[in-house]
């Protein structure tokens, strides 16, 4: 603390604090100096429930399963701030909020934890992008900004394959296959591990 007094350079003090014992007391902060609070319309935020899988893209100012769209997603280390960015929409949830997985350009090659789905219109650099697998998210259709594209149902049937669930269009088809949709945290995982 003292070398912070006489540095004419800002510090940064980390607190290691017992969460349950401290929750109350002491607010949270992020180490992510790019955070924002949430916006009064809200955002996406950290879902372990069922998925019904649907692709039923349309832009039409309406956020649809099989889109990607912009809003703000909280931060896993603390929900009450985050970052407005773009996510994949891939299903809905059983209170009809959209079920959506982030999307990244930074490099995923080997982890297990991303899949790649190439390029497309949703990036204007044309980088290739990488949907998150592992952290699954759900948001009102009123917290989504903005629409950006639609994904191609070769590259929607992927992440869904990816993510051990199976589609449906918006008339209710089962895919190829007729498998029904995989729901749950637990289904997901046994699929990303190799169960199925």
């Amino acid at each position: 603390m003292d070398k912070c007094k006489a540095s004419q350079t800002p510090c940064q003090i980390y607190l290691t604090l017992d969460r349950a014992s401290t929750a109350a007391s002491v607010p949270s902060v992020s180490s992510d100096p790019s955070g924002e609070p949430a916006p009064e319309r809200g955002g996406a935020h950290t879902y372990a429930g069922a998925i019904s899988w649907e692709y039923s893209p349309e832009l039409d100012r309406d956020a649809d399963p099989g889109e990607i769209v912009w809003t703000w997603v909280a931060f896993e280390e603390d929900d009450r701030i985050g970052k407005d960015r773009p996510v994949a929409v891939v299903g809905r949830a059983d209170d009809n909020r959209l079920v959506a997985l982030m999307l990244s350009s930074k490099e995923h090659d080997g982890d297990r934890g991303w899949i790649s789905i190439g390029t497309g219109p949703w990036d204007r650099q044309g980088r290739e992008s990488w949907v998150r697998r592992d952290r699954i998210l759900a948001v009102d259709a009123d917290a989504v900004r903005r629409e950006g594209a639609i994904i191609p149902r070769a590259t929607y049937e992927a992440i869904v394959s990816g993510m051990g669930g199976s589609v449906r269009s918006s008339a209710g088809a089962k895919s190829a296959g007729g498998k029904r949709a995989n729901g749950g945290l637990f289904g997901r995982l046994r699929s990303m591990f190799g169960g199925r």
